[in-house]
């Protein structure tokens, strides 16, 4: 009896405290079968200043190449269940931005939006991919919108995700928490994430605690470093400017329930770049390709066609 007991309270110690490990392995492990039945490669690709990490998939030779750029604190894995409806006919490149996922950070290593534009021409060009359709999230779609300004020759066309990179007329929820001085992704605690998380979609899909758990913990551990990425990307030059330089064909998504930046920057957007179309989702949060990850495909795919 004694041993039982004994062997209990072991296990339960070890349940608690590898609580946030479990976690961790539960979220690594579905990712990574995810992206094998999606048919996408995790591969590492080294550039002048560090290794990215991406998920690439879809025929090497392919015509057509797609980017795809995860906004700030993300990660590469929430593009992989819009990803999948783009491998068969497309080359899929899904990046660590630097700082965020595998990648890695460096402190002072620079985190502005000119700078992690200059990245992805390196990651192309180490590809192969000569030019490219670019779809961004937040400050993904900051970055892609920066590319398509900046380097129209390796920018076929640019999708933009709930963009950061203008001044939206009505604050968001997240704009009143930074001008109190409080910024929600600068995590202390579970609390703490669980109240960052529910201002990121409007539906999120399942996810167990415990992975939720791990991810706060992830976060908490990163706090440091997510400070400095933050500051640099919000001191990075504003997009208003740029805007009448996007000469490809451009698609606008967002959520009408985006807490993080508000509905009310799509006119901006829309009054300054010539060629672009525009979808705005009820009932939709900070970012559709992981609330709805099938409708956003069918979005982005039916704005790919009209290009050919």
């Amino acid at each position: 009896m004694l041993l039982l007991f004994v062997a209990l309270a072991v296990f339960l110690a070890w349940s608690w405290l590898s609580y946030p490990a479990v976690g961790h392995w539960l979220y690594d492990l579905s990712m990574a079968i995810e992206a094998k039945l999606y048919k996408l490669h995790k591969i590492d690709v080294p550039i002048a200043e560090m290794s990215v990490s991406t998920w690439q998939g879809g025929p090497y030779e392919a015509s057509s190449a797609i980017l795809m750029l995860h906004g700030f604190s993300a990660d590469k894995n929430l593009w992989l269940r819009c990803a999948r409806h783009f491998v068969r006919q497309y080359r899929v490149i899904i990046p660590d931005l630097a700082g965020h996922g595998e990648t890695g950070f460096k402190a002072g290593g620079g985190y502005d939006i000119p700078v992690q534009a200059k990245r992805m021409i390196q990651l192309l060009d180490v590809c192969g991919v000569e030019k490219v359709h670019v779809v961004g999230n937040s400050m993904g779609g900051y970055i892609a919108a920066w590319l398509a300004a900046t380097y129209p020759e390796r920018i076929a066309s640019v999708a933009l995700i709930d963009p950061a990179g203008v001044t939206a007329p009505q604050p968001s929820d997240m704009e009143r928490h930074l001008a109190r001085g409080h910024n929600p992704f600068l995590i202390d605690s579970r609390e703490d994430f669980q109240r960052l998380y529910a201002m990121t979609m409007e539906s999120p899909p399942w996810v167990p605690k415990l992975v939720l758990d791990a991810v706060a913990q992830r976060y908490e551990q990163q706090r440091d470093e997510l400070e400095e990425i933050f500051r640099d990307f919000h001191a990075s030059p504003p997009m208003e400017p740029k805007l009448p330089e996007i000469k490809c064909p451009a698609l606008l998504l967002w959520g009408r329930k985006d807490r993080l930046i508000d509905v009310s920057s799509v006119p901006v957007w829309s009054k300054g770049i010539a060629n672009l179309r525009v979808d705005v989702w009820d009932h939709v949060g900070h970012m559709p390709m992981v609330e709805q990850p099938g409708n956003t495909a069918r979005l982005y795919e039916e704005f790919l066609r009209g290009q050919k």
